[in-house]
Protein backbone atom coordinates (compact mmCIF):
# COMPACT_ATOMS: atom_id res chain seq x y z
CA UNK A 1 0.00 0.00 0.00
CA UNK A 2 1.73 3.20 -1.17
CA UNK A 3 1.98 6.34 0.93
CA UNK A 4 0.50 8.37 -1.97
CA UNK A 5 -2.67 6.30 -1.97
CA UNK A 6 -3.17 7.07 1.73
CA UNK A 7 -2.59 10.79 1.47
CA UNK A 8 -4.98 12.79 3.65
CA UNK A 9 -5.27 10.50 6.66
CA UNK A 10 -3.12 10.38 9.78
CA UNK A 11 0.05 8.31 10.08
CA UNK A 12 -1.66 6.23 12.76
CA UNK A 13 -4.56 5.45 10.42
CA UNK A 14 -2.12 4.56 7.63
CA UNK A 15 -0.31 2.15 9.93
CA UNK A 16 -3.58 0.53 10.99
CA UNK A 17 -4.59 -0.04 7.38
CA UNK A 18 -1.16 -1.42 6.49
CA UNK A 19 -1.31 -3.82 9.44
CA UNK A 20 -4.84 -4.91 8.55
CA UNK A 21 -3.83 -5.54 4.94
CA UNK A 22 -0.84 -7.62 6.03
CA UNK A 23 -3.08 -9.56 8.41
CA UNK A 24 -5.54 -10.35 5.61
CA UNK A 25 -2.68 -11.51 3.37
CA UNK A 26 -1.27 -13.85 6.01
CA UNK A 27 -4.64 -15.34 6.98
CA UNK A 28 -5.66 -15.90 3.35
CA UNK A 29 -2.80 -18.42 3.04
CA UNK A 30 -4.42 -20.77 5.56
CA UNK A 31 -8.13 -20.28 4.78
CA UNK A 32 -9.45 -23.80 4.12
CA UNK A 33 -12.55 -24.24 6.26
CA UNK A 34 -15.08 -21.99 4.59
CA UNK A 35 -16.45 -21.83 1.03
CA UNK A 36 -14.84 -18.68 -0.29
CA UNK A 37 -12.82 -18.62 -3.49
CA UNK A 38 -9.88 -16.26 -2.99
CA UNK A 39 -8.48 -16.72 -6.48
CA UNK A 40 -9.73 -13.66 -8.35
CA UNK A 41 -8.66 -10.26 -9.64
CA UNK A 42 -11.23 -7.49 -10.01
CA UNK A 43 -8.76 -4.60 -10.28
CA UNK A 44 -10.29 -3.66 -13.67
CA UNK A 45 -13.44 -2.63 -11.79
CA UNK A 46 -11.76 -0.28 -9.30
CA UNK A 47 -12.72 2.90 -11.28
CA UNK A 48 -16.39 2.13 -10.57
CA UNK A 49 -15.78 2.65 -6.85
CA UNK A 50 -15.70 6.41 -7.48
CA UNK A 51 -19.45 6.45 -8.08
CA UNK A 52 -22.46 6.03 -5.80
CA UNK A 53 -24.33 3.63 -8.01
CA UNK A 54 -27.40 1.95 -6.52
CA UNK A 55 -29.57 -0.86 -7.88
CA UNK A 56 -32.64 0.08 -5.84
CA UNK A 57 -35.79 -1.67 -6.99
CA UNK A 58 -36.65 -4.31 -9.55
CA UNK A 59 -33.78 -4.86 -12.01
CA UNK A 60 -36.31 -5.56 -14.77
CA UNK A 61 -37.96 -2.13 -14.50
CA UNK A 62 -36.79 1.48 -14.86
CA UNK A 63 -35.61 3.51 -11.88
CA UNK A 64 -35.37 7.26 -11.20
CA UNK A 65 -31.92 6.52 -9.75
CA UNK A 66 -30.07 6.45 -13.07
CA UNK A 67 -26.61 5.33 -11.91
CA UNK A 68 -27.28 1.64 -11.69
CA UNK A 69 -26.19 -1.68 -13.21
CA UNK A 70 -29.66 -3.10 -13.79
CA UNK A 71 -28.85 -4.09 -17.37
CA UNK A 72 -25.81 -6.08 -16.23
CA UNK A 73 -27.81 -7.52 -13.33
CA UNK A 74 -30.42 -8.82 -15.80
CA UNK A 75 -27.63 -10.56 -17.73
CA UNK A 76 -26.41 -12.19 -14.51
CA UNK A 77 -29.93 -13.39 -13.71
CA UNK A 78 -30.22 -14.75 -17.27
CA UNK A 79 -26.97 -16.70 -16.90
CA UNK A 80 -28.18 -18.30 -13.67
CA UNK A 81 -31.58 -19.03 -15.22
CA UNK A 82 -29.78 -20.98 -17.95
CA UNK A 83 -27.70 -22.91 -15.41
CA UNK A 84 -30.76 -23.66 -13.27
CA UNK A 85 -32.76 -24.76 -16.34
CA UNK A 86 -35.40 -22.06 -16.15
CA UNK A 87 -36.49 -20.47 -19.46
CA UNK A 88 -35.45 -16.83 -19.43
CA UNK A 89 -38.96 -15.72 -20.40
CA UNK A 90 -40.27 -17.29 -17.18
CA UNK A 91 -37.38 -16.17 -14.97
CA UNK A 92 -37.13 -13.36 -12.48
CA UNK A 93 -34.34 -12.68 -10.01
CA UNK A 94 -31.90 -10.21 -8.55
CA UNK A 95 -28.44 -10.04 -7.03
CA UNK A 96 -28.63 -10.33 -3.26
CA UNK A 97 -26.32 -9.63 -0.34
CA UNK A 98 -25.70 -13.39 -0.04
CA UNK A 99 -27.28 -16.78 0.54
CA UNK A 100 -29.27 -15.81 3.62
CA UNK A 101 -31.14 -13.07 1.75
CA UNK A 102 -31.68 -15.47 -1.16
CA UNK A 103 -33.11 -18.13 1.12
CA UNK A 104 -35.31 -15.58 2.83
CA UNK A 105 -36.61 -14.45 -0.55
CA UNK A 106 -37.38 -18.00 -1.67
CA UNK A 107 -39.17 -18.90 1.55
CA UNK A 108 -41.02 -15.56 1.41
CA UNK A 109 -42.29 -16.53 -2.06
CA UNK A 110 -43.32 -19.92 -0.71
CA UNK A 111 -45.20 -18.40 2.20
CA UNK A 112 -46.91 -15.81 -0.02
CA UNK A 113 -47.95 -18.60 -2.39
CA UNK A 114 -49.22 -20.80 0.43
CA UNK A 115 -49.82 -18.62 3.54
CA UNK A 116 -51.11 -21.62 5.50
CA UNK A 117 -48.30 -23.95 4.36
CA UNK A 118 -45.81 -25.77 6.57
CA UNK A 119 -42.08 -25.39 5.89
CA UNK A 120 -40.10 -28.67 6.13
CA UNK A 121 -36.33 -28.58 6.53
CA UNK A 122 -33.68 -31.02 7.73
CA UNK A 123 -31.43 -30.94 10.79
CA UNK A 124 -28.47 -30.18 8.52
CA UNK A 125 -30.03 -27.02 7.08
CA UNK A 126 -28.03 -23.78 7.38
CA UNK A 127 -28.47 -22.12 10.76
CA UNK A 128 -29.94 -18.95 9.24
CA UNK A 129 -33.09 -20.74 8.06
CA UNK A 130 -34.50 -21.06 11.58
CA UNK A 131 -34.06 -17.30 12.00
CA UNK A 132 -35.69 -16.66 8.62
CA UNK A 133 -38.71 -18.78 9.53
CA UNK A 134 -39.03 -16.92 12.82
CA UNK A 135 -38.99 -13.58 10.96
CA UNK A 136 -41.56 -14.82 8.45
CA UNK A 137 -43.65 -16.32 11.27
CA UNK A 138 -43.95 -19.41 9.11
CA UNK A 139 -45.14 -22.67 10.62
CA UNK A 140 -42.31 -25.18 10.27
CA UNK A 141 -41.16 -28.70 11.14
CA UNK A 142 -37.58 -29.96 11.35
CA UNK A 143 -36.98 -33.37 9.74
CA UNK A 144 -34.25 -35.83 10.76
CA UNK A 145 -31.06 -36.03 8.73
CA UNK A 146 -29.20 -39.12 7.57
CA UNK A 147 -25.56 -39.58 8.70
CA UNK A 148 -24.33 -38.28 5.32
CA UNK A 149 -26.31 -35.04 5.76
CA UNK A 150 -29.22 -35.75 3.40
CA UNK A 151 -32.74 -35.38 4.70
CA UNK A 152 -34.29 -38.57 6.13
CA UNK A 153 -36.89 -39.40 3.48
CA UNK A 154 -38.78 -41.84 5.72
CA UNK A 155 -39.19 -39.18 8.40
CA UNK A 156 -40.21 -36.63 5.76
CA UNK A 157 -42.81 -39.05 4.37
CA UNK A 158 -44.37 -39.76 7.74
CA UNK A 159 -44.39 -36.11 8.81
CA UNK A 160 -45.96 -34.90 5.58
CA UNK A 161 -48.47 -37.76 5.73
CA UNK A 162 -49.64 -36.61 9.14
CA UNK A 163 -50.01 -33.04 7.86
CA UNK A 164 -51.13 -33.80 4.31
CA UNK A 165 -54.13 -31.48 4.59
CA UNK A 166 -51.90 -28.38 4.47
CA UNK A 167 -49.58 -27.19 1.64
CA UNK A 168 -45.93 -28.24 1.72
CA UNK A 169 -43.15 -25.65 1.50
CA UNK A 170 -39.94 -27.68 1.14
CA UNK A 171 -36.56 -26.23 2.02
CA UNK A 172 -34.19 -28.46 0.01
CA UNK A 173 -30.48 -28.48 0.75
CA UNK A 174 -28.47 -28.77 -2.44
CA UNK A 175 -25.18 -29.01 -0.57
CA UNK A 176 -25.41 -28.83 3.21
CA UNK A 177 -23.20 -26.48 5.17
CA UNK A 178 -21.18 -29.07 7.07
CA UNK A 179 -21.20 -32.18 4.83
CA UNK A 180 -22.01 -30.93 1.34
CA UNK A 181 -24.98 -33.32 1.16
CA UNK A 182 -27.59 -32.88 -1.57
CA UNK A 183 -31.25 -33.67 -0.89
CA UNK A 184 -32.76 -35.76 -3.70
CA UNK A 185 -35.54 -33.55 -5.04
CA UNK A 186 -36.81 -36.43 -7.20
CA UNK A 187 -37.44 -38.43 -4.03
CA UNK A 188 -39.09 -35.42 -2.42
CA UNK A 189 -41.37 -35.04 -5.45
CA UNK A 190 -42.16 -38.78 -5.33
CA UNK A 191 -43.17 -38.44 -1.67
CA UNK A 192 -45.47 -35.53 -2.45
CA UNK A 193 -47.00 -37.40 -5.40
CA UNK A 194 -47.46 -40.59 -3.38
CA UNK A 195 -49.27 -38.67 -0.67
CA UNK A 196 -51.33 -36.77 -3.29
CA UNK A 197 -50.11 -33.41 -2.00
CA UNK A 198 -51.42 -31.03 -4.65
CA UNK A 199 -50.17 -27.75 -3.17
CA UNK A 200 -46.40 -27.57 -2.74
CA UNK A 201 -43.44 -25.27 -3.24
CA UNK A 202 -39.76 -26.23 -3.27
CA UNK A 203 -37.10 -23.69 -2.40
CA UNK A 204 -33.55 -24.93 -3.04
CA UNK A 205 -30.38 -23.79 -1.33
CA UNK A 206 -27.42 -24.61 -3.61
CA UNK A 207 -25.29 -21.77 -2.21
CA UNK A 208 -22.07 -23.51 -3.23
CA UNK A 209 -23.28 -26.45 -5.33
CA UNK A 210 -25.23 -24.16 -7.63
CA UNK A 211 -21.88 -23.41 -9.23
CA UNK A 212 -20.80 -27.08 -9.22
CA UNK A 213 -23.70 -29.23 -10.44
CA UNK A 214 -24.09 -27.45 -13.82
CA UNK A 215 -20.47 -28.37 -14.61
CA UNK A 216 -20.22 -32.08 -13.68
CA UNK A 217 -20.96 -35.12 -15.82
CA UNK A 218 -23.39 -36.84 -13.43
CA UNK A 219 -25.12 -34.22 -11.27
CA UNK A 220 -27.71 -35.06 -8.67
CA UNK A 221 -31.22 -33.87 -9.63
CA UNK A 222 -31.35 -30.07 -9.61
CA UNK A 223 -32.99 -27.20 -11.41
CA UNK A 224 -36.45 -25.85 -12.16
CA UNK A 225 -37.07 -28.70 -14.60
CA UNK A 226 -36.76 -31.07 -11.60
CA UNK A 227 -39.16 -29.15 -9.41
CA UNK A 228 -37.42 -26.08 -7.98
CA UNK A 229 -39.70 -23.07 -7.50
CA UNK A 230 -36.95 -20.77 -6.27
CA UNK A 231 -33.23 -20.99 -5.67
CA UNK A 232 -30.45 -19.05 -3.89
CA UNK A 233 -26.86 -19.29 -5.15
CA UNK A 234 -23.93 -17.47 -3.55
CA UNK A 235 -21.62 -15.27 -5.62
CA UNK A 236 -18.72 -15.06 -3.20
CA UNK A 237 -18.29 -18.84 -2.92
CA UNK A 238 -17.27 -20.73 -6.07
CA UNK A 239 -17.27 -17.59 -8.25
CA UNK A 240 -15.27 -15.55 -5.74
CA UNK A 241 -15.87 -11.95 -4.73
CA UNK A 242 -14.44 -9.44 -2.24
CA UNK A 243 -18.04 -8.69 -1.19
CA UNK A 244 -20.62 -11.21 0.01
CA UNK A 245 -23.25 -11.53 -2.71
CA UNK A 246 -25.56 -14.02 -4.39
CA UNK A 247 -28.45 -14.50 -6.78
CA UNK A 248 -32.09 -15.16 -5.93
CA UNK A 249 -34.00 -16.76 -8.79
CA UNK A 250 -37.65 -17.70 -9.14
CA UNK A 251 -40.55 -17.65 -11.59
CA UNK A 252 -42.13 -14.37 -12.70
CA UNK A 253 -45.60 -15.58 -11.76
CA UNK A 254 -44.66 -15.78 -8.06
CA UNK A 255 -43.10 -12.30 -7.95
CA UNK A 256 -46.18 -10.63 -9.47
CA UNK A 257 -48.03 -11.47 -6.25
CA UNK A 258 -45.88 -9.15 -4.14
CA UNK A 259 -44.95 -6.33 -6.58
CA UNK A 260 -45.99 -2.77 -5.82
CA UNK A 261 -44.98 0.55 -7.37
CA UNK A 262 -42.92 3.09 -5.36
CA UNK A 263 -43.27 6.65 -6.72
CA UNK A 264 -40.36 8.06 -4.66
CA UNK A 265 -37.73 6.14 -6.62
CA UNK A 266 -39.88 5.28 -9.63
CA UNK A 267 -39.36 1.55 -9.25
CA UNK A 268 -41.33 -1.61 -8.81
CA UNK A 269 -40.68 -2.91 -5.29
CA UNK A 270 -40.08 -6.63 -5.66
CA UNK A 271 -36.84 -7.17 -3.73
CA UNK A 272 -36.38 -7.65 0.02
CA UNK A 273 -34.13 -4.62 0.47
CA UNK A 274 -34.47 -1.08 -0.88
CA UNK A 275 -31.02 0.20 -1.76
CA UNK A 276 -28.94 -2.60 -3.26
CA UNK A 277 -25.32 -2.90 -4.33
CA UNK A 278 -24.70 -1.99 -7.97
CA UNK A 279 -21.13 -3.26 -7.62
CA UNK A 280 -21.99 -6.87 -6.76
CA UNK A 281 -23.70 -7.56 -10.14
CA UNK A 282 -20.61 -6.10 -11.82
CA UNK A 283 -18.36 -8.53 -9.96
CA UNK A 284 -20.39 -11.60 -10.90
CA UNK A 285 -20.82 -10.43 -14.51
CA UNK A 286 -17.08 -9.74 -14.79
CA UNK A 287 -16.22 -13.21 -13.49
CA UNK A 288 -18.37 -14.82 -16.19
CA UNK A 289 -16.86 -12.55 -18.85
CA UNK A 290 -13.38 -13.53 -17.70
CA UNK A 291 -13.82 -17.28 -17.27
CA UNK A 292 -16.86 -18.18 -19.33
CA UNK A 293 -18.83 -21.34 -18.63
CA UNK A 294 -15.99 -23.50 -19.97
CA UNK A 295 -13.55 -21.79 -17.62
CA UNK A 296 -15.80 -22.45 -14.64
CA UNK A 297 -16.07 -26.10 -15.67
CA UNK A 298 -12.27 -26.34 -15.44
CA UNK A 299 -12.27 -24.55 -12.08
CA UNK A 300 -14.91 -26.90 -10.66
CA UNK A 301 -13.17 -29.99 -12.04
CA UNK A 302 -9.91 -28.96 -10.40
CA UNK A 303 -11.59 -28.27 -7.05
CA UNK A 304 -13.27 -31.70 -7.09
CA UNK A 305 -9.93 -33.36 -7.87
CA UNK A 306 -8.32 -31.54 -4.95
CA UNK A 307 -11.12 -32.75 -2.67
CA UNK A 308 -10.55 -36.35 -3.72
CA UNK A 309 -6.80 -35.90 -3.22
CA UNK A 310 -7.44 -34.68 0.33
CA UNK A 311 -9.70 -37.68 1.10
CA UNK A 312 -7.06 -40.09 -0.19
CA UNK A 313 -4.27 -38.45 1.81
CA UNK A 314 -6.24 -38.85 5.03
CA UNK A 315 -7.46 -42.36 4.22
CA UNK A 316 -3.92 -43.59 3.42
CA UNK A 317 -3.00 -43.27 7.09
CA UNK A 318 -6.31 -44.52 8.44
CA UNK A 319 -8.00 -41.18 9.09
CA UNK A 320 -11.68 -41.66 8.06
CA UNK A 321 -12.10 -38.64 5.79
CA UNK A 322 -14.95 -38.65 3.29
CA UNK A 323 -17.04 -36.49 1.01
CA UNK A 324 -20.39 -36.68 -0.70
CA UNK A 325 -20.69 -37.11 -4.47
CA UNK A 326 -19.89 -33.91 -6.41
CA UNK A 327 -18.85 -32.14 -3.22
CA UNK A 328 -15.69 -30.17 -2.47
CA UNK A 329 -16.40 -30.48 1.27
CA UNK A 330 -14.03 -32.99 2.91
CA UNK A 331 -15.23 -34.22 6.32
CA UNK A 332 -12.83 -35.71 8.85
CA UNK A 333 -12.53 -36.18 12.64
CA UNK A 334 -12.23 -32.95 14.59
CA UNK A 335 -8.53 -32.01 14.90
CA UNK A 336 -6.83 -30.08 17.70
CA UNK A 337 -7.90 -26.54 18.56
CA UNK A 338 -4.54 -25.26 17.35
CA UNK A 339 -5.04 -26.79 13.89
CA UNK A 340 -8.61 -25.50 13.72
CA UNK A 341 -7.49 -21.98 14.55
CA UNK A 342 -4.52 -21.87 12.18
CA UNK A 343 -6.33 -23.31 9.15
CA UNK A 344 -9.65 -21.62 9.94
CA UNK A 345 -11.38 -24.99 9.87
CA UNK A 346 -15.12 -25.28 10.50
CA UNK A 347 -15.82 -27.71 13.39
CA UNK A 348 -19.13 -29.23 14.50
CA UNK A 349 -19.23 -31.58 17.46
CA UNK A 350 -16.81 -34.45 16.67
CA UNK A 351 -16.20 -33.62 13.00
CA UNK A 352 -14.62 -30.84 10.98
CA UNK A 353 -14.27 -30.04 7.33
CA UNK A 354 -12.12 -28.32 4.77
CA UNK A 355 -13.49 -27.06 1.49
CA UNK A 356 -11.19 -27.28 -1.52
CA UNK A 357 -12.03 -23.97 -3.13
CA UNK A 358 -10.04 -22.92 -6.24
CA UNK A 359 -7.35 -21.22 -4.16
CA UNK A 360 -6.63 -24.41 -2.17
CA UNK A 361 -3.56 -26.19 -3.56
CA UNK A 362 -2.12 -29.67 -3.03
CA UNK A 363 0.76 -28.04 -1.19
CA UNK A 364 -1.63 -26.45 1.32
CA UNK A 365 -3.53 -29.75 1.68
CA UNK A 366 -0.22 -31.53 2.37
CA UNK A 367 0.75 -28.91 4.95
CA UNK A 368 -2.59 -29.26 6.74
CA UNK A 369 -2.37 -33.06 6.58
CA UNK A 370 1.07 -33.05 8.24
CA UNK A 371 -0.18 -30.83 11.08
CA UNK A 372 -3.31 -32.95 11.64
CA UNK A 373 -1.15 -36.05 11.73
CA UNK A 374 1.29 -34.55 14.24
CA UNK A 375 -1.26 -32.81 16.46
Amino acid sequence: MSADSLDGISLEAQERLATLLEDFEVKSQTAMGYPVNLDYDYSDLLPFLKYSANNVGDPFHDSNFASNTHEIEREVVGTFADMMRLPRDDAWGYVTSGGTEGNMYGLYMGRETYPDGVVYFSQDTHYSVVKILRLLKARNIMIKSQPNGQIDYADLYETVRINRDVPVIMMANIGTTMKGAIDDVDKVRDILDDLAVSNSYIHADPALSGMILPFVEEPQPYGFDRGFDSVAVSGHKMIGSPLPCGVALTRKEYVSRIARSIEYVGVLDTTLTGSRSAFAPLLIWYAFQRHGLYGFKEIVTNSLQQAEYAVQRFNEVGIPAWRNKNSVTVVFPRPSAEVIRKWQIAPYEDIAHIITMPNVTRESIDALFDEVLNS
